[in-house]
């Protein structure tokens, strides 16, 4: 299927591995040329066929550098897909024991990160009336799935794409928002990552814990979503063939939520 995509221009955040990496590889392969933002330029990235840009999107002054530097380079923006997210610390610790200061680190990765980038995106995505696509999480409809600070901002996530739509929708602008549950990607299979830390901290192996979360998460797929099955649900709402498709919160989930 021609998904119209054949020369437009798109700006990926968290781009380096992941969904992020799936997305810049499938929007690639229709034809897109794909600034891909990321704390490091990967080989994998280059192999893409993208452009690299190295940004810190924690720091407040990277978004407005980076989309700079991308409209610099592509001369528009077209698409702006908000993948970058994540966090660092211990993220398995309760709510007594989350600082001040770790709420602010994961907000400012899972949430403003966005609201920066598609800050400064705005303009050029009003000029060419594109389309945003917001990487979120069932966790934002489920919050007791996952860490408090990380499911929080996730929710603000969608709430903001929700609400940033009725501003500029009418003006060209399409936002939505799509929200994978678990997903086979670092966050869970490093051995340095959130899965290994949840499995320690329930005594289980690694193993054990990948194994069962499928059924533990009331997915009927008995597997994690793919990171390409994201990258191929972002990059058709980020196409012509869904221009009626707008200011939605799509679920990935393998029929996790059982709500209508």
């Amino acid at each position: 299927m021609d998904l119209l995509l054949n020369g437009k221009t798109a700006l990926v955040t968290g781009a380096s591995r992941g969904i992020g990496l799936a997305v810049v590889r499938t929007l690639a392969a229709e034809g897109v040329r794909v600034v891909a933002a990321a704390r490091t330029a990967t080989p994998e990235l280059e192999a893409a066929g993208a452009i690299p840009m190295t940004v810190d999107l924690s720091d407040p002054a990277g978004a407005e550098r980076l989309v700079a530097e991308a409209v610099a380079e592509v001369g528009a923006i077209d698409i702006l897909v908000n993948n970058v997210g994540g966090g660092d610390g211990d993220l398995t610790a309760g709510f007594l024991d989350v600082p001040d200061a770790q709420w602010a680190e994961v907000f400012d990765l899972n949430f403003f990160a966005s609201v920066r980038v598609t800050r400064a995106a705005l303009p050029a995505l009003l000029a060419s009336r594109g389309a945003i696509v917001n990487v979120s999480s069932i966790g934002a409809r489920v919050p007791h799935g996952g860490p408090i600070p990380y499911t929080t901002a996730k929710a603000a996530l969608t709430a903001f794409g929700k609400a940033l739509v009725h501003e500029v929708g009418p003006q060209g602008v399409r936002v939505n928002t799509v929200s994978p549950a678990p997903v086979r990607t670092a966050m869970w299979e490093s051995e340095t990552g959130y899965g290994a830390e949840l499995a320690a901290s329930l005594g289980i192996s690694q193993a054990e814990l990948l194994a069962g979360l499928p059924a533990a998460m009331g997915m009927l797929t008995d597997r994690l979503v793919e990171p390409d099955e994201v990258a191929a649900l972002v990059t058709y709402l980020a196409s012509p063939l869904a221009a009626a498709t707008t200011g939605a919160d799509h679920i990935i989930d393998g029929g996790s939520i059982k709500t209508a």
